[in-house]
This record gives C-alpha cells, structure tokens and sequence, in this order.
C-alpha cells in the first residue's frame, strides 16, 4: 500500500470535466442542468450562532461530461447482445439491460489522439470528419501504441467553446468520427472512446451510425464533453484513465468526473 501511494502522490493530475453551470451547453435532446441555493446562511441560526446552506441540482444523464451505457442507443429495437428493448424498459423502472449502474469504477489505460494538433489548429472545423486515416496518422505522431480495453480519447479543441453553449452545441453540428474512425476503434477493441464535443460523431447525421456502431454492435462505451486541453498542452499522450459513473439503476448514462495519471 505504501509503494501505492507514493506513486499516487507523484503523479501528474489532469482533470478532464467540464465544469457545471446554470446556462451550460447541452444537447436539445436531453434536459439542462438546473441548480439553486435551497437554503440561505441565516435563515436558520443554531445556539452557537452556526448555521449551514444547501441547494439542489437536477440534470439530465448526459448532459457535461458524462459516460454512455450500452442502453443508450439501440438498433432495430435490439440492444448490444441482442436484447429487445421493448421488453426491458419503463418510465419509472429505466432500462434493465446494460444500464449505466452496471459499469465498474474504470481505472484504465488511456491514450489521446490530439486531432486538433494534428492538423495544426486550435479547433477543427464544424465539418470535419475524423477518419482512420487520421487516428493512424495521430497515433504515429503520439508514439503510442492501443491494446483492447484501453479508453481512447479524440481532441477536437471544442472544448475551448464549452463556456459559449450557443458555439459549442453549435446548432448540433460539428466534428468528429464517422463510421470510418468508429470502425478503427471497434477493430482494436477498447473499452471506451471520448472527445471533447457534446456528440461524438460528425453531426448531424441523424442515424448517428458511431453511436450504433459503438454502442449497439460493438459494446464499447462513448464518453463526452471532455476537457483535453490541458493534456494536450503537456503533450501527455498515455496515462492512467480514472472516472466512475453513478450509480443510478437502469440509467442510460451518468455524469463523471475523469482524471488522467501521468508520470511526474
């Protein structure tokens, strides 16, 4: 246990989550984040003159950086496995397969494609298309290697824009894989695969063919809204993935808060 913290304690710590607040982007499918202060200081004085403050939040489950459960998506009214999905899902009962509650803590290797970087630009362009051709090209220049069950992340430099919502949601268009790039990820078998932008895929595109190739055929989980941009600037390109979903039963996908280990 000493050797591990000790480990622990001298590595670099990047945070890779966006921050939560009232007004932040999100996707219009999906609900925004809602916060308020419930309880003011003062309002209630204990005999010490203490006194405590409290508030509330509500949010959809993919909205800010968050992981995406197998359920998320189906396909032809199957789940990954071949699960029907009519069978298995209730307003109040949520999604009994594949379910976000079912994701271990993910304590994985991890490596960043920096896209962006790649290109030689601070973002790419709302119409970009990530294709294998680039992820071969960014793992040669990143001097990495990727093995099955490792967590692959793609910088896109939109996490810059997270701060605007209007720009990075950006009427639901912007860059990223298509079934090209999906498929470079599915033939290597990783466990995850995330980037920066609110959908990742090249949007719109309203089959959304990555989300189903990942999800549905593959069973590899998408995580996004990634901050990566300080990992980037370090040129960290492997590193310890941490994250944990929460654990809410038959949720299609949860907030995390993942941080990249690096060597000090």
């Amino acid at each position: 246990m000493t050797n591990l913290i000790e480990i622990l304690a001298g590595a670099r710590v990047f945070d890779l989550a966006q921050p939560y607040f009232v007004g932040m982007p999100h996707h219009p499918s999906h609900p925004p984040f809602l916060f308020s202060l419930v309880k003011l200081h003062g309002e209630f004085v204990g005999p010490i003159g203490n006194s405590s403050a409290a508030d509330a939040l509500a949010l959809g489950t993919h909205v800010g950086t968050h992981i995406d459960a197998l359920c998320h998506f189906s396909c032809g009214g199957k789940f990954y496995g071949g699960d029907e999905a009519a069978a298995a899902q209730s307003y109040t009962g949520g999604i009994l397969r594949h379910s976000v509650d079912g994701v271990a803590p993910i304590l994985r290797r991890g490596v960043l494609l920096d896209i962006a970087g790649l290109e030689e630009t601070d973002a790419l362009p709302d119409d970009f298309e990530i294709t294998a051709a680039h992820l071969d090209r960014a793992v040669e220049a990143a001097g990495v290697s990727i093995g099955a069950g490792e967590v692959v992340l793609l910088r896109t430099g939109w996490a810059r824009y997270f701060t605007d919502p209007a720009r990075f949601i950006n009427q639901v268009r912007g860059p990223g894989p298509a079934l090209d790039g999906a498929r470079w990820l599915s033939a290597r078998k990783v466990f995850a695969a995330g980037s920066d932008t609110v959908a990742f895929e090249k949007v719109p595109n309203p089959g959304m063919p990555v989300h189903v190739h990942l999800l549905v055929e593959s069973g590899i989980h998408i995580v996004e809204c990634l901050n990566l941009e300080a990992l980037a600037a370090a040129r960290v390109f492997e590193f310890a993935f941490i994250a944990a979903p929460l654990k809410i039963q038959g949720a299609t996908g949860s907030p995390i808060r993942p941080l990249a280990l690096a060597e000090g």
